[in-house]
């Protein structure tokens, strides 16, 4: 009984979880038939209308099939597909490893991802190895669009360009990984600007997405609806800034969101979070920064606080290494300060625009 209530529960979370990418077989799930049996294959078309749907969704999209990898990616761009799949894993692995290898690359927790296969063993393998995945019959395909969890609250103008963000991305690896020099130098030639600015109103909807979507550049975890950020917005004790980045290969989109909340005498840092996307472009420090400049200015005590969710070390070093000390503890709770003595410039390789 315990063990089936268990089941129920992680199943009952997973529906609670939303999607943020959709791994899809190839052979009698995308299209009809087996390629390496008939290479005349055709794709489902309500398949390929999902494909597309959770594309302009925001929902990214990846491959994890055993096939010919070459006869495959040449289906798939026969039909016009294979710009909407991200990092297709098209091997003769282990679906479950070719999944964790898409997690890897796109940076994302695999309990945000969701599987469809036309094969109940296969789906079954993917479970046991991957319990947190949300696996998905094919012949549930034209279900998908109607679950919860495909279903985001809003679909942002970074959302309908998530995919592209992320192919950008990989032009950008690929010239990282061809660069002769140091880090400091490639970066200089990305020509990014990083601008930080108060939230508007018509960045909430992507706010409120940020606190949702990100976990591990993230110091707390709290989540805030629309009307909350709204209300921090117009409240003379907090301050709401947003964050984004472009360079020569286009841009990142919002990318960043810093809540302070401004006592009288002191300042704290109540959510301080970076998407995913941008852990290896130098920039995570610019908007402690900016916070620890402006509060220096006002004459006030900084403090911030950290709440460990198990993936987000990350954001307690980049406080250490920011000059931050523990000064408390509750529970999860953590109550750094930071005597604002030492306050590094940004760096000089991205240029840094503050819009009041």
């Amino acid at each position: 009984m315990a063990v089936q209530q268990t089941a129920e529960l992680i199943k009952e979370e997973k529906k609670n979880k939303s999607v943020k990418c959709v791994v899809w077989d190839l052979d009698n799930t995308v299209w009809k038939g087996i390629l390496l049996e008939d290479e005349h294959v055709t794709p489902f078309p309500n398949v390929v209308a999902v494909i597309k749907e959770l594309d302009s969704r925001g929902i990214l999209n990846s491959i994890s099939s055993r096939n010919d990898h070459d006869l495959a990616v040449a289906k798939l761009e026969e039909l016009g597909l294979l710009e909407y799949f991200l990092y297709p894993q098209i091997n003769w692995n282990s679906k479950a490893s070719s999944i964790k290898e898409i997690a890897k690359l796109i940076n994302i927790g695999l309990d945000t991802f969701a599987f469809v296969d036309d094969q109940p063993f296969e789906r079954e393998e993917v479970t046991f190895e991957i319990p947190d995945i949300l696996c998905i019959d094919a012949l549930d395909g034209e279900k998908i669009l109607d679950m919860p969890e495909m279903m985001p609250r809003f679909i942002t103008e970074d959302s309908r360009l998530r995919r592209q963000m992320y192919q950008s991305d990989i032009s950008r690896n690929g010239a990282e990984q061809e660069f002769q020099g140091s880090n400091e130098e490639f970066l200089a030639t990305l020509k990014m600007v990083f601008t930080l600015a108060p939230a508007q109103e018509d960045d909430l909807q992507r706010a409120e997405e940020l606190t949702l979507r990100t976990n591990q550049l993230n110091t707390t975890g709290y989540t805030y609806s629309y009307d909350e950020l709204n209300a921090f917005r117009h409240s003379g004790r907090h301050k709401l800034y947003i964050a984004s980045l472009d360079d020569k290969y286009g841009t990142y989109g919002k990318i960043g969101l810093t809540l302070v909340e401004c006592g009288e005498e002191i300042w704290t840092i109540k959510l301080l979070l970076m998407s995913c996307r941008v852990m290896s472009r130098g920039v995570g420090t610019i908007m402690i920064n900016h916070v620890m400049n402006e509060c220096k200015r006002a004459g006030r005590r900084l403090q911030a606080e950290f709440v460990s969710n198990n993936r987000n070390r990350m954001m307690y070093i980049t406080y250490k290494f920011g000059g931050f000390n523990e000064v408390n503890r509750i529970d999860d709770l953590v109550i750094f300060e930071n005597d604002l003595s030492n306050i590094q410039p940004f760096p000089e390789y991205v240029k840094v625009n503050i819009l009041d």
